[in-house]
């Protein structure tokens, strides 16, 4: 088994042993993202976010991720930024993110809470709205779809 694939089983095991280990498997592999990667994932995990965070920036500053790999940084990296009050580091990490992942639901709703964080309400439920429109399979909300997409931009208007 390579070491990477060692890291997400180290990770997915979920213990603070497998944590500690993944510590010194990427001091041993300092350049490997996919370690740095579960690594900080391990560490998130664990609610230990600002030890994660470094993790994160390494395995985004690296190569060889998967696009789902890649994606998953972006998530955890802007999350991590938003939980550790990092507000312009979040929304940075998430906006790269969307950069490379425009649709994204998942980085839009991150995205949509640190934009909440630095008072930006307007934005921020308007972005919530457009996710809810475009993922929700509930049937009122897709009928009144296109409603719901322009009302997201247009929340203050009045008649």
């Amino acid at each position: 088994m390579n070491e990477a694939h060692e890291a997400t089983r180290l990770r997915e095991q979920g213990t603070d042993e497998a944590r500690l280990r993944l510590i010194e498997l990427a001091g041993r592999h300092p350049r490997d993202a996919v370690i740095a990667y579960q690594t900080a994932w391990a560490h998130d995990s664990a609610g230990l976010e600002a030890e994660a965070a470094p993790f994160y920036e390494e395995a985004l500053a690296g190569d060889g991720l998967s696009t789902e790999d890649r994606h998953g940084v972006f998530v955890g990296l802007g999350s991590t930024y938003r939980v550790l009050g990092r507000y312009d580091e979040s929304l940075a990490t998430l906006r790269r993110g969307l950069g490379e992942f425009p649709d994204d639901a998942t980085l839009r709703t991150f995205l949509a809470m640190t934009l909440y964080n630095v008072g930006e309400a307007r934005e921020a439920a308007g972005t919530l709205l457009k996710v809810l429109a475009a993922t929700s399979a509930d049937d009122g909300v897709q009928r009144y779809r296109r409603a719901v997409e322009y009302y997201a931009d247009h929340l203050d208007d009045v008649e």
